[in-house]
């Protein structure tokens, strides 16, 4: 097992320099047949994936199964909206780290309180100041990554050298993955006091009782 240290390093760090998210500016401000929703996510975030061949980004089964465990609002004479479609990237960014109710009791308070809203606090500003701290997160995470990387670099000195190069390289994913597992642990933490108890207790003794429009 051969691994230029240097290129891995290298490719991951390009890697999270092609990570872009959808500019709220980018999204239709025209309402969406199902068709349309799916083909405007599939342009915007097919690179995302591991294998752009196979993976989907959103199917139609997907966004009915959204819509059924209440994680989204139901779309208008078939046409789904801009804040329709912001919701459908937030679940798409959520749904590889958490459950189908915990990503319910993130959005939902979210969606009863700014969906469809004029105010000055909407939806899309919602996103647009959460997503617009984009570039300095990458940057801070590309410091992490190369400071993991240098430690893993340092570690399994007593291994036989035929295999230091693959513990060393394990080392480094297991870094990554326990901080993952961590943040993935202190995201749920935070989820389960997310939620107001009382307003979510009646929201489960009335799983019918919409926001009044």
């Amino acid at each position: 097992m051969t691994i230029d240290k240097n290129d891995l390093l290298n490719s991951i760090i390009q890697s999270l320099d092609r990570i872009q998210y959808i500019k709220v500016e980018d999204i239709p401000n025209i309402d969406l047949y199902m068709d349309q929703v799916t083909t405007f996510m599939e342009s915007k975030l097919k690179s995302s994936v591991r294998n752009p061949e196979e993976d989907k980004i959103l199917t139609k089964t997907m966004i009915n199964n959204y819509a059924k465990n209440d994680l989204l609002p139901p779309p208008i004479k078939k046409k789904y909206s801009k804040e329709h479609v912001i919701m459908l990237i937030f679940i798409y960014y959520y749904k590889g780290i958490l459950s189908i109710n915990d990503i319910q009791a993130l959005l939902n308070p979210i969606s009863d309180k700014y969906f469809q809203t004029n105010g000055e606090i909407n939806l899309s500003t919602i996103y647009e100041e959460i997503f617009s701290h984009e570039k300095a997160q990458v940057d801070l995470l590309k410091e992490d990554i190369i400071s993991k990387y240098e430690t893993a670099s340092k570690m399994m000195q007593g291994a036989p050298d035929e295999d230091k190069e693959m513990l060393q390289l394990f080392s480094f994913i297991g870094l990554l993955g326990f901080d993952v597992y961590i943040k993935k642990l202190l995201i749920e933490k935070i989820v389960d006091g997310y939620c107001n108890p009382p307003a979510c207790n009646e929201k489960e003794k009335n799983p019918e009782k919409k926001k009044e429009k």
